[in-house]
């Protein structure tokens, strides 16, 4: 431990530092200059305002005892800091808080375990932090990271917060590393601008996950953000965030809806096998994929699928196995044909976010399987009879009919699409109705004008052309007509075109109610 007296080596700002550590207040060294005091700005900042690496590692590692009455800080503002500054395999016991400060090497604090880190408008080279453990925050707010964050494996207590952090990538095409990270409160990252992959493998966040209004850009690579079997305890949020209010937006219109800054992804999502408490929200962002990348939600379990961003031009949305109880959903929002994969995606209800007909709805399901599967049907039809829709389910079920005939031989196919004009596979009795009465009618008129003779002129009934057609056609009953006339000709022919297609209709109506009562029960 290093006495009460200051070294004699340091520089007059290092005294400064030296003695606000012991007070525990903070120690500026802004001239009052927006454009000097720019941490990422092209001014130099000499020695008046420079501090050594190692003299602020030694005030963490080995610093002098607070004053009397007062708690030891390392507080410090618009300070060069030059050197490497490294905290590795430490333990640091005072709080640390470092504002528009401008580091000349990267940090790094692998292994070190601290109380609560605060970084704020900072320009640091790049910042190692793996198996990182705090007890309090960590943020990271306003500050540029050049060459990318690696803190796989850190432990931080309560929150982390990168809000408008900006980010580039590493030599790996990595901005952020946070592979099996462990937050036990919220990820704040509101207006975070990463140029290169961020990686959250197998993470666990115990609040929200926020990336609103956020910029996400890895356009070459295949993922801008790799979160594969991520847990978050509440719900991740890809959506809008509002931007800080100006006095004036200079066309009369309020700031609060006038500055809205939409989430902006440039590469593709892979959230397969994540697990969300609450929801997944992605809503007024926009989704930028290229032909070869994918938004991948394969395998995740969610209460809630909020999915309303603008629809993606290119590229494909997963979600094949995917687990929800509630999908909230707009028609406009859902990629066209061939972009979709819905293949064993599970979900209970639907809850509009927009107009979203049941024309709509369907097409969601033909764009999602270019190739005939009945799965993604059963499932729509399914949740909208849980519903009370079992006129919208019936529809359908009809049109995963409509798409099986497709997959059939040709003469199958013609018997399908009999089934389906003449009774609309049983879900249309009334068309049976109709298709009976029109032949009724027509054959009452063709045989009342072209009367058969009777087989016995002593023992035939009464010639009702209506009757006679009623008989041919409805072959449980028999109303004595049919067998006291012989036709020939064109007769003849009608004739037994009416008994096989009252059969047909017969056979067709009853196959169809009992498959409908099947279904029901």
């Amino acid at each position: 431990m290093v006495g009460d007296e200051v070294p004699d080596d340091l520089t007059a700002a290092e005294v400064g530092m030296w003695q606000a550590f012991r007070n525990g207040s903070e120690y500026d060294l802004r001239i009052g200059s927006a454009e000097e005091d720019d941490a990422n700005g092209s001014s130099a900042w000499g020695p008046e305002r420079t501090v050594r690496a190692r003299i602020v590692a030694l005030l963490l590692l080995s610093g002098p005892q607070a004053l009397p009455g007062r708690a030891a800080a390392l507080k410090i503002t618009g300070v060069r800091i030059d050197g490497p500054l490294d905290l590795s395999n430490s333990q640091i016991d005072v709080p640390v808080e470092v504002r528009g400060c401008r580091f000349e090497k990267p940090v790094r604090l692998v292994d070190c375990h601290m109380r609560t880190v605060i970084f704020h408008g900072c320009a640091i080279p790049a910042l190692e932090a793996a198996r990182l453990a705090t007890t309090g925050d960590l943020q990271l707010s306003s500050c540029t990271v050049y060459d990318g964050i690696s803190m796989p494996q850190a432990q931080i207590g309560t929150d982390l917060t990168v809000n408008l952090l900006c980010l580039y990538s590493d030599r790996r095409d990595r901005a952020w590393n946070g592979d099996g990270m462990n937050v036990a409160q919220d990820l704040n990252a509101e207006g975070l601008s990463s140029h290169g992959m961020i990686s959250l493998r197998g993470a666990r966040i115990g609040g929200q996950l926020n990336f609103r209004g956020a910029s996400l850009r890895h356009p070459h690579g295949r993922w801008a953000l790799n979160a594969l079997r991520l847990v978050v305890e509440e719900s991740l949020v890809i959506s809008a965030m509002a931007e800080p209010d100006t006095p004036d937006t200079g066309n009369g219109i309020p700031t609060r809806l006038a500055r809205m800054r939409r989430a902006e992804v440039h590469g593709g999502i892979l959230l397969d096998g994540a697990t969300f408490g609450n929801s997944l929200v992605v809503d007024h962002a926009r989704l930028h994929l290229t032909d070869g990348q994918e938004m991948s939600l394969r395998s995740i379990q969610a209460p809630e699928l909020r999915f309303m961003p603008e629809r993606p031009e290119r590229g494909r949305i997963n979600l094949t196995n995917a687990t929800v109880s509630r999908l909230v959903d707009r028609a406009d929002s859902w990629p066209g044909p061939g972009q979709l994969n819905l293949q064993g995606f599970t979900y209970e209800t639907l809850i509009p976010g927009g107009p979203f007909p049941l024309r709509a709805r369907l097409a969601w399901l033909a764009n999602a399987t270019p190739e005939y599967s009945p799965e993604p049907y059963d499932r729509l039809a399914a949740s909208l009879r849980a519903s009370g829709e079992d006129l919208d389910a019936n529809e359908v079920i009809l049109a995963k009919l409509r798409r099986r005939r497709e997959s059939l031989p040709l003469l199958l196919r013609a018997w399908d699409g009999f089934q389906d004009v003449a009774l609309g596979y049983g879900y249309r009795p009334a068309r049976g109705l109709f298709w009976l009465l029109s032949l009724w009618l027509a054959g009452s008129l063709w045989f009342a004008f072209h009367p058969p003779p009777p087989l016995s002129s002593e023992e035939s009934p009464h010639w009702q052309p209506a009757i006679y057609t009623l008989d041919l056609l409805l072959p449980v009953l028999n109303l004595g007509q049919e067998a006291a006339w012989r036709t020939s000709g064109a007769s003849q022919w009608i004739a037994l075109s009416l008994v096989i297609l009252g059969w047909l209709l017969a056979t067709i109506l009853t196959a169809g109610a009992a498959a409908v009562i099947l279904r029901r029960n």
